[in-house]
């Protein structure tokens, strides 16, 4: 176990996770964020460095003192050789077992490594995997090999104009958290509401407000870089504003330097129209989360 200290050695990490691309998506937009601020206090552990095998990016331990807090207790895992990296996730320091938790990861090669330790430690998982997309202002900058323009739909990768005079763009404070919490389908709970509050004070978000003035659809970021939480009122669904939405916070993200991507469920065919529409990239890899629980 070789936890990275300093900043040239992250950066280092963060260069050598883009020849990995997209498969280590979720760990190099970890390590981004890490590298612009780390407002998560999170930290990087390799198996060797600086010729690494496999990433484990989790939070201090000073941060997990709640055993069932599965989003404070999550990690970000990238390996190189999946089918060899059980030894070091079993290391001390590295994962805590004994704990609820979250494992995300955008290899789902790591299935298998990951059920085996649920049989050996004795906890159940909930396993999500989902299709995963990168906006094409990313993928043009980290591997524009994945970006066929010839192929993009003819939206121009914007979203439909909305009424003007009915709602406002704005963004989300942390007052907001409760109604994001409700519609999270990952969510729903005092824990994730928390978990909700903090990326809303660490990172940009979008919304849209309506007649009253409060958000009737929005989209946040999380420690990894990724948009998601998404939602919209029901009352104002089919209006084209979480595509609205979306596309703000991909200028936002743009515009400050940051990587975005997102993740899909695989029955939404509404989001992957919307996803296609404004021009995001499926990409070869999936977004992969393990939701592990003691038995």
């Amino acid at each position: 176990m070789f936890p990275l200290q300093g900043a040239q050695m992250l950066q280092m990490l963060e260069k050598a996770l883009v020849k990995s691309l997209p498969e280590s998506l979720k760990v190099y937009g970890t390590v981004f964020h890490i590298n612009h601020g780390n407002p998560f206090k999170l930290k990087a552990i390799v198996d060797k460095w600086p010729d690494f095998n496999t990433v484990v990016i989790r939070p201090q331990e000073q941060a997990m003192t709640d055993d069932c807090d599965q989003y404070t207790n999550t990690y970000q895992i990238y390996s190189k050789d999946p089918q060899n990296c059980q030894e070091f996730l079993d290391s001390p320091g590295v994962i805590n077992w004994r704990q609820h938790l979250q494992i995300q990861s955008t290899q789902s090669s790591l299935n298998e490594v990951i059920q085996n330790f649920a049989s050996i430690k004795s906890f159940k998982i909930r396993y999500s995997n989902n299709l995963l997309y990168m906006t094409s202002e990313t993928v043009n900058k980290l591997i524009p090999s994945l970006l066929d323009t010839k192929n993009l739909p003819p939206t121009g990768g914007k979203p439909k104009a909305i009424n003007q005079d009915m709602f406002k763009l704005s963004s989300l404070d942390a007052t907001h958290a409760a109604m994001v919490n409700q519609f999270w389908s990952f969510g729903g709970n005092e824990k994730s509401q928390k978990f909700i509050e903090q990326c809303i004070r660490s990172f940009p978000s979008s919304c849209v407000l309506g007649p009253e003035g409060t958000p009737v659809s929005w989209t946040l970021m999380d420690q990894t870089g990724e948009i998601r939480m998404g939602g919209t009122l029901l009352e104002y669904r089919a209006q084209g504003l979480v595509s609205y939405v979306v596309y703000s916070q991909v200028q936002t993200l743009n515009k400050l330097g940051f990587p975005s991507y997102s993740h899909t469920d695989r029955k939404n065919k509404a989001m992957q129209k919307m996803s296609d529409a404004l021009h995001h990239i499926l990409m070869p890899s999936h977004w992969n989360q393990w939701v592990c629980s003691p038995l």
